[in-house]
């Protein structure tokens, strides 16, 4: 916007002033000019709205939109022929996402060409409506989200790989992939005696991409009450999308301290599943992902299985060097969820692997009770030790890989499955849960490589309020497997128990380390 004028001789010259300000209505009403970017300018916008206090975006949609329920928000459309670069025949298209029902936080959306930004602008005539409302009075509303498109799956066929809507939320997909989780810019204070600060993506800049390109990147300015951050992803679609993405974070001056700053943050849905099995419903398992797995700069691989709690369940990693994390979907077999609309195979793992050294800190897994598959109650993030100043850049890059089959495992073997309870026993139910037995099945080619007879023992440990009772492993004929069969005892029922296993032979390391946290009953 243009800054206001205020010549020291304006009481001498009404005329000229009343000229200059209806000159300047005029500019403010005008559509935004072209203007030169890249990402220093980028950085340096997050920089100054850093020193300044939060602005939060006005609430300027319509009452009808903001009426709108999901099924009448399904029924606009966005016009397949009227996404940007369609007419261009370019190999990627950008499409919108209308406002209204629970999105009315609008976004601004900039098209960048040859290091020049120009405003998209919102036009009714991208969309069908059906008659659900009449956009003749709106004006420019703006812009809900956005979705790129590519070829991934067939040829010649556009694909939605990757979308960018709510707060500070996008998702991907790679080849026969269908979404699932979600990851975020950023995410503050989620646990806590305060609530939880959900930054957004206030605008984005999608730079044009050439003839032939096989990758697009996207900017995107971040804000909220106590930061501001400038984001570059550099996306690139294929069997698995891949997105290197960099950031400059910023804590605004003057605001509330920062408690918990979650970076890299990944949000996804555990109901139920093979680990913690559900006693009315048809579906084996139902999650979109099944454990947060984590290597840490030491080259000790780690994987936690989700659970859905009774209760908030917060745990943490510690670490001197992080190497990757991300929350998988290991079972990728239809069999395991017999869903034929969800398709639960098919959702993609994210998996986390920072550029460079982020320093100490702890790998972070909040674990929220839930009762159906519609709400989203896994978090997993990074937290360094060290906060930044308000005002100082935290500098951040990180590949984030969205994997379906072919995905991130330890180079030696892991965890296939988690079961938890008894076979046939003589032990009362009480006996059981006060003495719970787990079965682990452990896959890779560290496993496969044995000789045959190999002594592998199954290394178990629990914290000091549990007691090991069993730990046996032995070879599984019928996958090529190796099983592990641990039996442990809580001391006492209404606290948790932290359990650790991994297979050994004569001395080595066979496997990741499981480590589950065995929640009172």
């Amino acid at each position: 916007m243009p800054r206001p004028f205020s010549p020291l001789s304006a009481h001498r010259a009404p005329g000229r002033w009343a000229v200059l300000c209806a000159l300047l209505a005029m500019l403010a009403a005008a559509p935004a000019m072209a203007q030169g970017f890249d990402w220093a300018t980028l950085s340096q916008l997050a920089q100054t709205r850093a020193q300044a206090p939060y602005r939060a975006n006005g609430d300027k949609l319509p009452a009808e939109l903001k009426a709108l329920d999901y099924d009448q928000m399904r029924l606009i459309r966005f016009r397949d022929e009227r996404a940007t670069w369609f007419t261009e025949q370019l190999p990627f298209h950008a499409q919108f996402f209308h406002p209204g029902g629970t999105q009315t936080d609008t976004i601004r959306v900039n098209e960048i060409t040859d290091g020049v930004a120009q405003r998209i602008p919102f036009k009714s005539d991208r969309f069908e409506y059906r008659q659900v409302v009449d956009p003749t009075a709106w004006g420019d509303v703006g812009y809900a989200g956005f979705r790129l498109l590519h070829p991934v799956n067939k040829p010649g066929t556009m694909d939605e790989i990757a979308a960018f809507v709510g707060a500070s939320y996008f998702r991907a997909l790679g080849k026969n992939q269908q979404y699932g989780l979600s990851a975020r810019g950023l995410a503050i204070d989620t646990v806590g005696a305060g609530a939880e600060e959900f930054p957004r993506f206030t605008e984005f800049w999608l730079e044009r991409p050439a003839p032939g390109a096989t990758q697009v990147t996207v900017y995107a300015l971040l804000e909220s009450p106590r930061s501001t951050g400038a984001y570059r992803f550099v996306i690139r679609p294929g069997n698995q999308t891949t997105m290197t993405v960099h950031a400059r974070v910023y804590l605004r001056t003057g605001s509330a301290p920062v408690t918990t700053l979650g970076l890299a943050p990944l949000t996804s849905m555990f109901t139920f599943g093979e680990n913690q099995r559900h006693a009315t419903d048809f579906r084996p398992e139902v999650h979109d992902s099944d454990g947060l797995m984590v290597v840490t700069g030491e080259g000790e691989w780690l994987w936690r299985p989700l659970q859905n709690p009774r209760q908030l369940v917060v745990s943490s990693f510690a670490m001197q060097q992080l190497r990757g994390f991300g929350l998988m979907q290991r079972d990728r077999a239809f069999a395991s969820y017999e869903d034929v609309e969800a398709r639960y195979e098919r959702r993609p793992s994210a998996w986390v692997k920072p550029l460079g050294d982020w320093g100490p800190g702890r790998v972070e897994l909040v674990q929220l009770p839930t009762p159906d598959e519609t709400h989203d109650n896994i978090v997993a993030y990074w937290v360094p030790t060290r906060t930044p100043l308000p005002g100082e850049a935290l500098e951040l890059a990180y590949e984030l890989a969205w994997q379906g089959d072919d995905q991130q495992r330890p180079p030696s073997a892991w965890v296939a499955q988690t079961r938890k309870g008894y076979g046939y026993t003589k032990l009362s139910p009480q006996e059981q849960a006060q003495q719970p037995k787990f079965v682990l099945d452990f896959a890779g080619p560290s496993l496969a490589a044995l000789p045959a007879g190999a002594d592998v023992r199954a290394m178990v440990s629990a914290d000091s309020n549990g007691r090991v009772l069993e730990a046996l492993a032995y070879p599984n004929p019928a996958t090529q497997t190796w099983r592990a069969v641990i039996r442990v005892e809580r001391i006492d029922p209404a606290r948790p128990v932290e359990l650790r296993a991994f297979l050994q032979h004569q001395n080595h390391t066979l496997s990741e380390t499981w480590t589950h946290l065995l929640l009172p009953e």
